[in-house]
């Protein structure tokens, strides 16, 4: 496909790609067929990579300088006037800089600004803690009209941005920022907002998981199956919201072990959303959430932080091994523990 500059790629490209830089190209690509597309960035268009749509598209985009409220209350203004503004910054500006026009400028108006959050989780890496993001999915989810959305790389990454510009409000979309690892090689397996996707089957746990963990968490079925003989369910969460109740249920009914795995805090987050779920069901399971503690983030390569916070293929395998040792009454009747 053309991403509007000129260059031609493919979803075979997406493995020497980052997320962000196939997120530019798409919405270049996009530029091209719909008129009310426009960029907007606080000083950030290289970074952010939507520097691909300002090449294609000049006289549709507009960079604020480096001022994120501005971003946002400037978006919600060309989302009055009918257009559909994608803002990009760094997630840590988007989801606490700029919260409160986030919140009264777009999401209080029902506005359809699609922000589009790079660097998000630990991925920035030896930048430091104050530019990492494990608070803005906690945040995103609270804000009343919003869609949240982790994708897992950089091929579902591009279906959430097509699919986004029709969802009539705010869409919050939290990607990476550099080469993390493609699970999927094809965009071809049913994505769809709010619709969670069983990437491994299984029966004797669940990892319900979004992100940089989908592909982390099948590497750990598949270790676990070769080793130990476990079937590992691995379920793709990518929307956060709204959350795919029924895929949780059904988690919880056939497998009764459920863990959650997400780059970000352990409190409010992907895990705390499954557990609001469960805990409305009247089921009982056990249950962990995997992620970072309640502490600012050390600092590091990506690839440490993520070993050190146990987010990796080898961190989930110690962890899913720890809840497959809780015992519990196992029994078809569920109505003593409603």
């Amino acid at each position: 496909m053309s991403d509007g500059t000129g260059t031609t790629w493919t979803c075979y490209d997406a493995a020497t790609m980052t997320a962000r830089e196939i997120y530019g190209r798409v919405l270049a690509e996009m530029g091209k067929t719909n008129p009310k597309i426009v960029g907007l960035s606080a000083d950030l268009a290289k970074s952010t990579s939507i520097a691909f749509f300002e090449k294609a598209h000049a006289d549709r985009f507009f960079n604020v300088g480096i001022a994120e409220q501005n971003l946002m209350g400037v978006a919600a203004g060309m989302a009055k006037m009918g257009l559909i503004p994608f803002a990009s910054t760094f997630a840590v500006f988007a989801s606490m800089r700029a919260a409160e026009q986030v919140r009264t400028d777009i999401c209080y108006q029902n506005l359809p600004v699609k922000i589009i959050a790079t660097h998000g989780g630990i991925s920035f890496g030896a930048a430091g803690t104050t530019h990492h993001c494990t608070e803005d999915i906690a945040i995103m989810r609270s804000f009343a009209n919003m869609t949240v959305i982790v994708p897992a790389d950089g091929t579902e990454t591009a279906n959430a941005v097509r699919a986004c510009v029709d969802i009539p409000g705010p869409v919050y979309i939290r990607i990476g920022r550099g080469f993390e690892p493609p699970y999927y090689d094809s965009e071809d397996y049913g994505f769809k907002i709010g619709k969670a996707h069983t990437v491994r089957d299984g029966s004797d746990l669940a990892v319900i998981t979004c992100g940089i963990g989908v592909l982390q968490s099948v590497e750990a079925a598949r270790t676990l199956e070769e080793a130990d003989g476990l079937s590992v369910r691995v379920v793709n969460m990518h929307t956060v919201k709204p959350l795919d109740r029924d895929a949780i249920m059904k988690a919880v009914l056939d497998t009764r072990r459920i863990i959650t795995v997400e780059e970000h805090n352990v409190l409010s987050g992907l895990g705390s959303a499954v557990a609001d779920v469960i805990a409305e069901s009247g089921k009982g399971c056990a249950f962990r959430k995997l992620g970072l503690p309640d502490t600012y983030s050390e600092v590091g390569y990506p690839e440490d932080l993520y070993a050190h916070y146990k987010l990796d293929a080898n961190g989930i395998v110690d962890t899913i091994r720890e809840v497959m040792k809780i015992e519990f009454e196992e029994d078809e009747d569920w109505e003593d523990e409603v």
